[in-house]
């Protein structure tokens, strides 16, 4: 099901096209509105408003440039920005390939966002030793399904990676990816210590810190997460997914995560979000491992509009935007 002309909640682009320089808040400002609950899209539309820049390095944010990886589209489109696409009644064994097609394809295609001969990222989640049953990793045919479609609009590269927080190895084989993207002619690749790079990102949680180059070299960046239950941030999907490009010690951003999550999201700026909610973890996520705390929902949700996208999907497990901070 495609949502047409309707726009989705307000981006940060929205945002920021209609505030002048003397209306800019400043960033103690904009801090003290979103940790009394403004809600995470407000939240990240007004950090928006700091950062909008059209994808470069140089726009000022507080004392400093923050770093920025802009990967999203620049030319301005009559598709919708987001699409969700469900299995239908009659579908007794519902196709996440199919699924995840339907979903981009009333954003345009994946023609729309992938030239030939790209260099393309899919940034799935594969933090956890678990199974495909436990959704605490993106779905692997949904990632397979994304790195097909990606090669059939002409990629000449497709990296699947991510930056696990249990054993990679475990985590790559048991989910499933390893096996499903290799099959499709994906590269796999594990986090190495020779693959992170510090970087200045100037945030204001995240400052200096190892990232994860092979998710951050590209020619389009596109992030699937799975729509999960977090008990920490309360959900989990495309904005927090950004915490797998960090190395060192990630646990201690725990304290202060949805200030570390609207970082990620500012440093991050995806070509296209799918979100993969074929079965969503209900509850004691991010790692589950009871498999009565998952749901079969056979949905897909893709957008251009990450904060947009987050909003929409944690209504999957009876969240609400303004209660995500």
């Amino acid at each position: 099901m495609a949502k047409g002309p309707a726009k989705p909640p307000p981006a940060p682009a929205l945002i920021a096209d209609h505030v002048s320089d003397q209306d800019r808040p400043t960033r103690r400002e904009i801090l003290t509105r979103v940790g009394a609950g403004v809600g995470v899209l407000a939240g990240a539309g007004l950090i928006g408003r700091l950062t909008w820049d059209h994808g470069g390095f140089g726009q000022t944010v507080g004392t400093g440039a923050r770093q920025v990886r802009d990967y999203r589209l620049k030319d301005p489109s009559e598709h919708a920005e987001l699409a969700i696409a469900r299995a239908r009644i009659d579908e007794i064994s519902p196709d996440a390939e199919v699924i995840v097609k339907r979903a981009v394809d009333a954003l345009g295609g994946m023609k729309r966002f992938i030239s030939r001969g790209d260099v393309v990222v899919i940034k799935p989640n594969i933090g956890w030793d678990r199974m495909p049953i436990h959704a605490a990793n993106t779905n692997p045919n949904v990632v397979a399904a994304v790195a097909k479609l990606a090669f059939d609009a002409g990629a000449k590269k497709v990296v699947v990676a991510d930056g696990s927080c249990n054993d990679p190895a475990r985590c790559f084989q048991r989910s499933g990816i390893m096996k499903k993207a290799s099959a499709v002619g994906a590269d796999v690749i594990l986090p190495a210590e020779h693959r992170f790079r510090t970087m200045r990102l100037k945030g204001d949680v995240l400052d200096e810190w190892p990232v994860f180059t092979t998710l951050v070299e590209a020619d389009k960046v596109i992030n699937v997460p799975i729509a999960k239950h977090h008990n920490l941030a309360k959900f989990t999907a495309a904005m927090k997914n950004w915490y797998g490009v960090l190395g060192g010690r990630r646990n201690r951003l725990h304290q202060n995560i949805d200030t570390s999550i609207a970082d990620l999201a500012t440093f991050m700026r995806p070509t296209l979000t799918i979100i993969d909610a074929m079965r969503v973890l209900m509850r004691n996520g991010p790692q589950g491992g009871n498999i009565d705390d998952a749901k079969d929902m056979h949905t897909i949700v893709a957008s251009v509009d990450q904060v947009a996208a987050d909003a929409f999907a944690c209504t999957l497990i009876g969240q609400h935007r303004d209660n995500l901070p």
